[in-house]
């Protein structure tokens, strides 16, 4: 995406560092975080520094990368494996971030060159698997569609055009007049912050809404489609992604509505049977009880938007049934969310 006159990606490694868009920063200012050692880009996945299943694949590639560049001596076999693990524990939902250390781990048994270069292709295949995805999600759109997506899977999620927003991208480089209800996606505000940031950034027309409105617009007949990305899909075609997605879902199978979930193969995890074993991160309450921003000076501020002593349960994700799903936009093809054509995707993809 190009930014101030500047092309970006989200996610990048220069010698041993690790560079990457600061998203909590965002919309407000445009910052990037170098991290310096596997535990910096570790600490980024976990505050969500960096956010979004494919750009944390990417990270956690560098980050494994970057511990076999750290560590030297007798002691490094087992130091890059108490790394690994380190790693691993960051984000439990995220299929990406799983497949992307196992093949550098891999790699770097070899050496850490070879890991550095199995995590830049891991990188660059997340930007052409995105790539791909928004050239395929795009002729799901009619010349004018209006489109609801929830939580943020555009560029900022992955390395480069995203899976959720790419389709649309390139929808309105073809000459579609695309526009796009944002959901703000609570709590922590992907949509509204960085979703509708992307959107403005690419001239792309959109509005934001609250959550609890999507019922209402799909009601009216203004969403022609939805379209989410995703962090993990089961075998069986079951999906999990940022909490509030299973609530979209069933609204549009209600309305009639079709129900797209866009992501790569590598988000596909075959050995997880179904939605039922995805691991559902919870994160710290605080998301919920405070709410971040500016002031109109523009000075940063965090104010309690809660009864003050009531706790919160912060449950980072949930899991959208297979049946409620019209279809799951991959790199290689739009499939239908049910055992044997995800089984036969990953056997097609595991040979090319």
């Amino acid at each position: 995406m190009i930014v101030n006159d500047k092309l970006y990606q989200t996610v990048w490694i220069e010698g041993t560092s690790v560079f990457m868009i600061q998203q909590n920063q965002l919309p407000f200012n445009f910052e990037i975080h170098e991290c310096k050692t596997y535990f910096d880009t570790c600490m980024a996945i976990t505050d969500m520094t960096i956010r979004g299943a494919g750009a944390i694949g990417a990270a956690a590639g560098y980050a494994m990368a970057q511990a076999f560049l750290q560590f030297r001596g007798n002691d490094k076999a087992v130091k890059v494996r108490e790394a690994r693990q380190d790693i691993e524990n960051t984000r439990p939902t995220a299929r990406n971030l799983f497949y992307a250390v196992e093949k550098v781990y891999h790699a770097g048994l070899i050496s850490a060159e070879s890991a550095v270069v199995e995590a830049q292709k891991i990188a660059q295949k997340d930007s052409a698997d995105s790539k791909r995805i928004g050239e395929l999600g795009s002729d799901l759109f009619k010349k004018r569609a209006n489109i609801l997506t929830h939580c943020n899977a555009g560029w900022l999620a992955f390395v480069d055009y995203g899976t959720a927003l790419a389709p649309i991208y390139l929808a309105a480089k073809q000459g579609k007049d695309v526009f796009v209800y944002v959901d703000e996606t609570r709590p922590r505000n992907q949509g509204g912050k960085l979703t509708a940031w992307e959107l403005h950034n690419n001239h792309i027309p959109h509005v934001i809404i609250p959550d609890n409105a999507a019922a209402t617009l799909m009601s009216q007949g203004k969403i022609d489609l939805v379209i989410v990305g995703a962090d993990r899909i089961a075998a069986n075609g079951d999906v999990a992604n940022k909490i509030g997605t299973l609530g979209r879902a069933i609204l549009a199978n209600e309305y009639n509505i079709p129900f797209y979930v866009a992501a790569p193969t590598s988000t596909v995890d075959i050995e997880c049977a179904t939605g039922k074993e995805i691991p559902i991160e919870e994160r710290d309450q605080e998301e919920i009880l405070y709410q971040s921003g500016i002031d109109r000076n523009g000075n940063p501020v965090q104010v309690l938007v809660c009864s003050p002593g009531s706790k919160a349960l912060n449950l980072a994700f949930d899991v959208t049934p297979a049946k409620y799903i019209t279809g799951i936009i991959t790199e290689k093809g739009i499939i239908k969310a049910h055992h044997q054509s995800i089984k036969k995707l990953m056997e097609e993809n595991q040979d090319s």
